[in-house]
């Protein structure tokens, strides 16, 4: 840039020399015509007699040495005008190939911005999806998983702050996951990302009810105000199911109708000038903690309160950060149904998680992650989960919350209870068919260990970084609940009442396992990037409508995930996404059910 503006400087400086030097040449030009007109009226006077020519009026020879000069000056002055203008015409030339240079580096400048504008640790982090709002020092950068996210210019530094690596494992996050260009209208920013997806869904059961053809978009617009040094804020525009938190497409379907655009992200951010190490958020707001999408789908915003405790070393030869994050997220209300109590019960998640950064080489970093999330009072989830799904030939498929996540139905042990309603035939009870679900439980508490190790090399070529990412989950309270699942209540003479489990509760199925590889980077235009996850999540590691919901289904599954991106411009990204995933097939004498392919094919574009 700075040799595109002295080279602007020069240019106007030799184009007026040139200009002063041809109006130079213009004016002595001029003269010299005057003069010899001047001789002419002389000569012509005399001739008629009107004047008397004295004898000093005689031509002169030495009255033409000025003008043989000038002459001679002029052609001089016309050669620099003319060399004047090779030299800018070359200069023109090579303008133009700086400005192409210049359009090249664009690309790289957004990029560089990002990194002023975000700090961060020295683990390579890239902000996916701009999401500006969460707590302290992860507070604010979104989960990422999947392949490594994309370069992001992402809102305002303050609503950045200092913040961990992005969580791997979530494709979109990284994608959506960009966001990139930031548009400011004094405290305000503005990014946004539009996705078009072809999902095509092969194999599975054999009665090929999963093979199935989609076509949809995601569409996200991020507004992030920067209120004053301590105060920041912002919200998320999002397309998808409005009951669906663990997604944000949004299918072609619907025989044309208006596609909702909904609230997806609102939240106020504090990071108090006198102790900046704290960052406190409030609202709906992105993952304050880093994770895959082992536990959490990247799309996901939890909604609650977090707060961040974040200490940089710098000087440090080998640790470089300690992190202490904690969060409070209500999910539910219900009432009590004693006699004695009927007072609104809250469903919550209460966890944290400490971070710690090392710098093992020059080249080898490690970011390591312990956090526990401890689902308070999930039974409401059920209940929510067993209603959505319940078929009723009166009013179908209604519900109070369809998680569609991890396929749709929910893989956990849950107990469910409904009642069917009767009328009296010829004094025998006969069902009507309506039936309604009156009480859900899971088997299990979820009580969850997670913890995750984060290598990332630096190799000789800048362009082909290498991130190794390994995420354990164990559900310390598996089959826990099992003591508190409710009888259904005795029958009536309008109302019959059904219990029914739809897994067995494995009390030593409460693992899961991610493991992932990155080569390549999505920073700068033809940047590739290609990626391997590894997924294993038994049956009751985690909530199943939670975590990632591209897989087969959320839990009992093993999955391998394949991914390559390319970068054609720094907003525009084209992704394959390879899916391979089937059931676990413990304890069933049944033959394992053929993996479900599913290939998707993605073009990214963040303004």
């Amino acid at each position: 840039m700075f040799k595109y503006a002295k080279l602007k400087r020069r240019l106007a400086v030799e184009s007026f020399i040139a200009l002063a030097a041809f109006m130079l040449s213009a004016t002595l030009h001029a003269g010299d015509r005057a003069g010899l007109a001047s001789a002419g009226d002389s000569a012509k006077s005399d001739s008629a007699g009107f004047v008397a020519a004295p004898t000093e009026s005689q031509p002169n020879p030495a009255a033409a040495m000025p003008l043989s000069s000038l002459l001679l000056e002029l052609q001089q002055l016309k050669e620099t005008v003319e060399g004047q203008s090779a030299r800018i015409a070359k200069q023109t030339e090579e303008l133009e190939a700086e400005r192409a240079t210049i359009r090249d580096e664009l690309d790289r400048i957004a990029a560089l911005e990002a990194e002023l504008q975000a700090p961060r640790n020295k683990s390579e982090v890239f902000m996916a999806f701009a999401q500006p709002a969460s707590p302290g020092a992860s507070s604010s950068l979104p989960t990422v998983a999947g392949p490594t996210v994309i370069a992001v210019v992402t809102a305002a530094p303050a609503v950045q702050p200092q913040a961990p690596p992005p969580a791997q494992g979530s494709v979109d996050r990284r994608l959506g996951d960009l966001e990139r260009r930031l548009k400011k209208i004094g405290p305000l920013s503005f990014s946004g990302d539009f996705r078009l997806r072809e999902d095509a869904f092969f194999g599975g059961p054999s009665d090929r009810s999963l093979d199935q053809n989609l076509q949809n978009y995601r569409l996200r617009f991020n507004v992030d105000a920067q209120l004053s040094d301590e105060l920041s804020g912002g919200f998320t525009l999002a397309s998808g199911n409005l009951n669906d938190p663990t997604s944000t497409n949004q299918t072609l379907t619907g025989f044309y109708a208006r596609k909702p655009i909904a609230l997806d992200r609102v939240f106020v951010q504090y990071r108090p000038s006198y102790f900046k190490p704290l960052n406190l958020v409030a609202g709906k707001f992105t993952y304050p903690w880093y994770n895959t999408e082992l536990t959490w789908d990247k799309d996901l915003n939890p909604e609650g309160f977090g707060q961040t405790l974040n200490f940089a070393f710098n000087s440090t030869p080998v640790f470089k950060r300690v992190t202490f994050v904690g969060f409070e997220l209500p999910f539910s209300q219900i009432a009590g149904v004693s006699t004695g109590n009927k007072s609104l019960m809250q469903s919550a998640v209460y966890g944290g998680q400490f971070q710690t950064e090392w710098e093992l080489a020059s080249w080898l970093e490690l970011t390591a992650y312990a956090g526990f999330y401890n689902f308070h009072n999930a039974d409401p989830m059920a209940l929510a989960l067993a209603k959505a799904g319940a078929k009723n030939p009166a009013t179908p498929l209604i519900g109070l919350l369809p998680l569609a996540g991890g396929g749709g139905a929910v893989q956990n042990s849950v107990t469910t209870t409904t009642a069917t309603s009767v009328v009296a035939v010829n004094g025998a009870p006969e069902p009507t068919g309506v039936t309604s679900v009156v009480n859900a439980q899971f088997a299990s508490k979820f009580g969850l260990f997670d913890s995750i190790a984060r290598f990332d090399v630096k190799t000789p070529s800048e362009r082909w970084p290498v991130a190794i990412i390994g995420d354990f989950v164990q559900n310390t309270e598996a089959c826990a609940n099992v003591g508190n699942i409710l009888p259904e209540p005795a029958n009536s003479l309008t109302t019959v009442y059904t219990r029914s489990v739809n897994f067995s509760c494995n009390p030593s199925q409460r693992r899961g396992y991610w493991a992932e590889a990155e080569v390549g980077r999505i920073l700068q235009k033809h940047d590739l990037q290609f990626g391997y996850t590894r997924i294993f999540i038994e049956r009751e590691a985690v909530l199943s409508n939670l975590n990632y919901n591209q897989i087969y289904q959320g839990s009992n599954v093993t999955e391998h995930r394949f991914s390559v991106f390319y970068t054609i411009r720094s907003n525009v990204i084209l992704d394959f996404i390879g899916l391979f995933g089937r059931p676990l097939n413990f304890g069933s004498s049944n033959p394992p059910i053929d993996s479900l392919k599913r290939l998707q094919f993605d073009v990214n574009y963040v303004f």
